[in-house]
């Protein structure tokens, strides 16, 4: 059985370990498990676990990494991306995720990512803007995938439309989103996805806890303090939106941004008086 405060306690563990070491699954089951209280997770790891193995075992009888993980993933255990209720939160909580076998981009993509790493490919999540994608192998050997749709291949013409879909038609493809992204990062990105919807449908308390849940394991992130200080000072809790302003005054790198933070302190100050 996991509590909120164990699932902390395994959140601040990665929020202190260096980005290469960090477990992608098991953070990401610490994130749903705030939401999911008493639920025991070792059934979770169990199936994810499984996952590895049964791609393992493709990759012994001959198949190439994608195919192994399109047939294990989406064949044999049944997952795929939900278009039907894609804004469902439940679609970014990996417990949810493995009970219903569906999922967002970002979180499909992290099956994949750990059932590949487990077998010893190398495989990253991408800095694509809107659809979360992920590269498996390096150099001229590289592949595209989208565990969202059909795990299928994505070459560059296919990237192009994608970004004109998510970032306007203006948009070209740019080396920046091929680059690969880190573990912390994905994490981000699928709590990300929560704190949007709660934003969307008017739950500035609900997207502060998921902000406050972000920053156990992102204690460094200048913009989660920002975010989570814009949400304080929203709620009227202006001590505390003072603190994390604070914290970017003390912590930014660039005298643009000590000011800015600077200033909305003196001006959340202003507000207590």
């Amino acid at each position: 059985m996991i509590t909120r405060t164990y699932a902390e306690d395994i959140l601040r563990d990665i929020g202190g370990r260096d980005d290469a070491a960090i477990d992608l699954a098991e953070g990401a089951l610490a994130l749903a498990a705030l939401d999911r209280p008493g639920v025991a997770p070792d059934r979770y790891r169990d199936h994810i676990r499984k996952l590895a193995d049964d791609v393992g075992g493709r990759l012994r009888a001959g198949d190439d990494i994608r195919t192994a993980l399109n047939t294990v993933v989406l064949d044999t255990h049944g997952y795929h991306g939900d278009t039907l209720t894609y804004d469902d939160i439940q679609n970014a909580n990996l417990m949810r995720v493995i009970d219903r076998k569906k999922g967002l981009p970002v979180a499909l993509g992290i099956l994949y990512l750990q059932a590949a790493r487990a077998n010893g490919h190398a495989a990253h999540g991408l800095n694509f803007p809107g659809h979360f994608l992920i590269r498996l192998g390096d150099g001229r050997d590289r592949t595209i995938v989208d565990p969202f749709n059909d795990g299928i291949e994505r070459t560059a013409a296919d990237l192009r439309e994608l970004l004109k879909v998510t970032a306007g038609l203006d948009a070209e493809l740019t080396p920046e989103h091929y680059e690969a992204v880190g573990n912390r990062d994905i994490l981000i990105r699928l709590q990300n996805n929560i704190k949007a919807r709660h934003e969307r449908a008017g739950r500035p308390e609900d997207a502060l806890r998921v902000i406050d849940g972000m920053l156990l394991f992102a204690p460094e992130s200048l913009f989660l303090w920002r975010e989570a200080g814009i949400v304080q000072a929203r709620l009227g809790n202006l001590g505390a939106a003072i603190d994390a302003f604070q914290i970017i005054v003390d912590r930014a790198d660039s005298d643009a941004a000590r000011h800015d933070a600077a200033s909305i302190v003196q001006k959340l100050k202003g507000r207590l008086n």
